[in-house]
């Protein structure tokens, strides 16, 4: 795995935010590998506690189509799946990830959290120039938003075990070839550390 744990990371509360990617119900709920769903909750709850009590920005982003489904992306492809609609509850954000006061929410309807979403617009206007990201899946909500932010110029930090996909190969996949080309790979505890350390 692609993952540096020595002591170059310094995060300015003042200018980094932390985006947690479908930490919800229907998603906790699925498979999950190399990292349980349970730890990868229960890590992205302890950043988002330490990113709030520096008054850092803190973003929890989930996904679900309006409740005919006709605002979900719905290409031809060749493994599409079928869709039906989600049970109730199932775009509800964990209850241990919040949201908190002062935390901002983002509802997108594809794997990625920019587009057709106000996150940019959010992050710019906070002053914000790196964010953390984690979450479920690796290598599909958290990649499909770090590919944005990678082209809009955002500094970026995975946390890799506070990240997980449907399987071991799909994670280490996302981070070894995609994640660790545009942004720097580190464990939670690093993250924590690095918080005010500029």
């Amino acid at each position: 795995m692609t993952m540096s744990d020595n002591n170059d990371l310094a995060l300015d509360p003042k200018t980094t935010a932390l985006v947690v990617i479908d930490l919800q119900r229907g998603i906790v709920n699925l498979p999950a590998g190399p990292h349980s769903s349970a730890s990868v909750v229960q890590r992205a709850s302890r950043l988002a506690d330490a990113f709030r009590q520096v008054g850092a920005f803190v973003v929890l982003v989930h996904v679900g189509p309006s409740k005919d489904g006709k605002d979900r992306v719905q290409p031809l492809a060749d493994n599409a799946g079928e869709w039906s609609p989600p049970l109730p509850g199932w775009d509800e954000i964990v209850p241990e990830l919040g949201p908190r006061e002062g935390d901002h929410v983002v509802r997108k309807r594809q794997w990625g959290a920019f587009y057709g979403t106000d996150l940019d617009l959010q992050l710019r206007r906070r002053g914000i120039k790196t964010i953390v990201l984690c979450g479920i899946s690796t290598n599909f909500g958290v990649e499909s938003t770090a590919r944005d932010a990678y082209e809009r110029g955002y500094e970026q930090v995975f946390v890799e075990d506070a990240c997980t996909a449907r399987s071991a190969e799909s994670h280490a996949f996302a981070i070894q070839a995609i994640l660790s080309r545009i942004g720097r790979v580190r464990s939670t505890e690093t993250v924590i550390n690095a918080l005010g350390h500029t």
